[in-house]
């Protein structure tokens, strides 16, 4: 089977707009979160600074950005006919609904013709683990045969009908989120985007995506199953083969909501993980749901390359039943592999793995 390698990366985040900068911020347990006034109630929320911004989609400009970094890194032309490109989000110009041409298809087109990519532009949406989705389609794409490279691009910007949405589900918290915590109130939502290159060619030693699952447990419109089905099955599926102990940490999507830490913790011990370091990111960044995936995937990279597992900001006390062995500080490894788990709205679930590999 064909490998696939992570060549290069773009981020922007309300903590900083390299990976380097951004790693250097989780471990300062910098964040941007703040109170905001609306739509009709106050949320608390990390949101990218707008100040100077004059174009006409603040949502084109952050994607183009992340998504142009990322190519540069990876030196590839990104107008060859073997370069292909996936866009993950959920809402994209949601915020924009009543002036102009919205639709998922419209923003991919533009973030390609942008980049100046000449093959069909993807769209993946599929709730909280579109950013994971997307970099599985990424890998199917290469290991087809129809590309050498892949761009895979996320972002979301908050609006009006997005945090509405949460806030009539009652699942903000108007503090610090605390992800797997027992004292946890809700989510925080956030803003940001992410970029990854994949390549069936690395020419140093890069990050692989040795194999990835999504698993739909359908369990409810937006409950997770309460035994972890989906969840579990993904794990399962990405895992054959592996021993626990080869692992560095599970990055898990910890939204700091009840019943997703709850749910996330049985499936980590179904699997068998109940050891393995546990951390999420969540309370850095805030849900930022179409980036999810891409950004949580790169600073994890970036963790493990430095040797270390990350803590999850918010969590003191452990809240969820069985345990599961949560990062609270940082911690050192010498391990060069990790899972990225993610769940959302519809029982969708899924899981990567990631390993450093060799160039090839």
């Amino acid at each position: 089977m064909t490998k696939v390698y992570c060549i290069g990366c773009g981020l922007v985040t309300p903590v900083g707009n390299t990976p380097a900068e951004v790693l250097a911020a989780v471990r300062a347990g910098k964040t941007a979160f703040r109170q905001y006034e609306g739509w009709p109630e106050p949320y608390y929320a990390s949101l990218l600074d707008r100040s100077g911004f004059e174009g006409p989609s603040f949502f084109d400009h952050i994607v183009l950005q992340a998504a142009q970094a990322a190519v540069q890194e990876a030196g590839i032309d990104a107008s060859s006919a073997r370069v292909g490109l996936v866009l993950s989000t959920i809402k994209a110009n949601i915020d924009k609904i009543d002036s102009e041409d919205v639709s998922l298809a419209a923003a991919a087109e533009t973030l390609a013709k942008s980049l100046g990519v000449t093959t069909a532009p993807v769209v993946v949406s599929n709730a909280c683990i579109s950013g994971l989705a997307a970099l599985l389609q990424g890998v199917r794409m290469i290991r087809s045969g129809e590309f050498d490279h892949v761009i895979v691009a996320g972002a979301e910007v908050q609006s009006r009908f997005i945090v509405t949405g949460f806030q009539s589900l009652k699942a903000l918290s108007l503090n610090p989120c605390k992800p797997f915590d027992a004292d946890r109130e809700g989510l925080n939502v956030g803003e940001a985007s992410a970029a990854i290159v994949l390549s069936a060619h690395a020419d140093r030693p890069s990050w692989e995506i040795v194999d990835g699952a999504v698993r739909n447990d359908a369990n409810h419109i937006s409950g997770p199953s309460r035994t972890g089905e989906g969840s579990y099955n993904a794990l399962r599926y990405v895992l054959e083969g592996v021993k626990a102990d080869e692992l560095a940490f599970v990055n898990v999507h910890g939204t700091a909501t009840r019943y997703n830490d709850q749910m996330e913790a049985i499936a980590l011990n179904r699997a068998g993980l109940q050891d393995v370091p546990v951390n999420a990111l969540k309370g850095i960044f805030g849900h930022t749901m179409g980036a999810a995936g891409i950004l949580e995937s790169i600073v994890s990279m970036q963790a493990c390359d430095a040797g270390i597992v990350l803590p999850t900001q918010g969590f003191s006390r452990m809240g969820v039943e069985p345990a599961v062995n949560v990062s609270a500080q940082e911690r050192k490894t010498d391990k060069q592999a990790f899972v990225k788990l993610l769940s959302g709205f519809g029982g969708v679930n899924g899981a990567l793995l990631f390993r450093k590999g060799g160039a090839r």
